[in-house]
């Protein structure tokens, strides 16, 4: 499904960063290890890579993948992509300084907690997890994201899967989108920053 998506002449979510990681500039820091899950077209991993870190993206959608090289590739930098299945990953142990999850709410619950758990295991201690998506207002929107309730996130739900982190920002909130044909309009938001604690 999603190689037939991005199977098009322009980018389905824009080839800006999500407003929220580029609201994060401040804390990114040049050298430090990221892992950017199923990144599409490598809209966030092309942005962190900008901004001097080394970026390992991954993504199950080979047209995605093709567009996130040329886009690398446009901005002279150069992540790693990784053709993978997150049903199929291997999450590597205190592996990286930041793991990156971007609108992933094709997931459903069983599949998301396994997704979480991974995040928080490949995370070193002292790093942290961003994670941005589609609140559950969002059912009341049409400016993207699944019309599945289950798929989308609460405040509540975030902090009882990241209990064990040190939570440093859980909110959500109303915006307009505008990502593309893909992400157009007002949306009901949800971000989480947590760090693995030292």
């Amino acid at each position: 499904m999603w190689n037939q998506r991005y199977d098009r002449a322009d980018y389905l979510f824009g080839t800006a960063p999500a407003q929220f990681l580029a609201d994060q500039q401040g804390t990114l820091q040049a050298g430090h290890k990221a892992l950017v899950i199923a990144d599409g077209e490598g809209r966030n991993s092309v942005y962190l890579a900008q901004k001097g870190l080394q970026v390992t993206a991954m993504d199950s959608a080979e047209t995605g993948l093709a567009k996130a090289r040329a886009l690398a590739a446009q901005r002279g930098v150069s992540p790693s992509f990784i053709l993978a299945d997150l049903r199929n990953w291997v999450w590597q142990d205190d592996a990286y300084d930041l793991v990156v999850a971007v609108f992933i709410q094709f997931a459903e619950p069983a599949f998301r907690t396994k997704i979480f758990d991974g995040m928080k295991r490949t995370v070193k201690p002292g790093g942290r997890v961003m994670l941005h998506g589609f609140a559950q207002a969002q059912m009341q929107f049409s400016s993207g994201g699944p019309k599945v309730l289950e798929n989308l996130y609460s405040e509540a739900m975030l902090a009882d899967a990241f209990h064990d982190f040190h939570i440093e920002r859980l909110a959500s909130y109303e915006a307009p989108l505008n990502e593309g044909p893909g992400h157009s309009g007002p949306a009901a938001l949800i971000d989480l920053i947590a760090q693995n604690p030292v």
